[in-house]
């Protein structure tokens, strides 16, 4: 019996319909240039990241401040109780919930390492250290790509609403695709030294201009190439 033919076409990746390069050049071309800087300790960017999971930067902030102040060591954390922790990050929502997984990522973490230092991991390969990450409690791969791009300086590439949303409308992902499969497409698209630019451009992007409910397409400077737009450029 022959073999059954492949169909190589079908096994192959659809390119994106805009360029990742020209994404990245329109767009620092208005909110550019971008440098990197980091914005905390990895422990401390992994506890604020699981405050912002449903609810905005804003009531994080408060929320993460309003812990840091009433149990301003993560030791003190891990000894109170689920309820003290609770009232303290009741600022970002869902505290009961985030309350427990916050305990039982300290805890993993202090059985695991003995310490709360986590900037070891930045010198892992990328794989390793998102692995070790998404194997505490409760942490899934935009939370361990935050920590890794942000305070780690990894080529991890984040995916959150904004920039799921914005990927979809420029045809970067399919319109199926969820913001955890969209993770390794995104890093597969985008090379490493690029990946923590066009994290900021495309946030930066989706909150500015590519918004959810109103898209300002007429100021879009990919308007003529988005295949979502409602406004063509001759």
């Amino acid at each position: 019996m022959s073999a059954r033919p492949t169909n190589r076409r079908s096994r192959r990746r659809k390119q994106p319909a805009v360029a990742i390069a020209l994404v990245q050049q329109r767009l620092s071309g208005i909110y550019g240039p971008v440098v990197w800087r980091p914005r905390m300790a990895a422990l401390d960017e992994l506890i604020f990241t699981v405050l912002t999971q449903h609810t905005s930067d804003l009531n994080a902030e408060r929320a993460y401040d309003s812990l840091r102040k009433k149990l301003p060591t993560w030791g003190e954390v891990i000894e109170a109780d689920t309820v003290t922790v609770a009232n303290a990050i009741r600022h970002g929502g869902l505290a009961n919930q985030k309350s427990e997984r916050i305990q039982k990522i300290l805890v993993e973490i202090l059985k695991r390492l003995g310490h709360f230092e986590l900037e070891f991991l930045a010198d892992l390969p990328l794989e390793e250290t998102r692995q070790w990450f998404t194997s505490l409690p409760g942490v899934g791969p935009k939370t361990a790509a935050v920590v890794m791009a942000f305070s780690l300086k990894m080529p991890a590439f984040p995916v959150d609403t904004h920039i799921h949303r914005v990927s979809i409308r420029l045809g970067l992902i399919d319109q199926k695709t969820t913001a955890d499969q969209a993770h390794p497409i995104m890093e597969s698209l985008i090379p490493e030294d690029d990946r923590y630019n066009m994290h900021v451009l495309l946030i930066t992007h989706g909150r500015q201009i590519c918004k959810a409910r109103i898209p300002h397409c007429d100021t879009c400077p990919l308007t003529t190439e988005c295949p979502a737009s409602t406004t063509r450029r001759s």
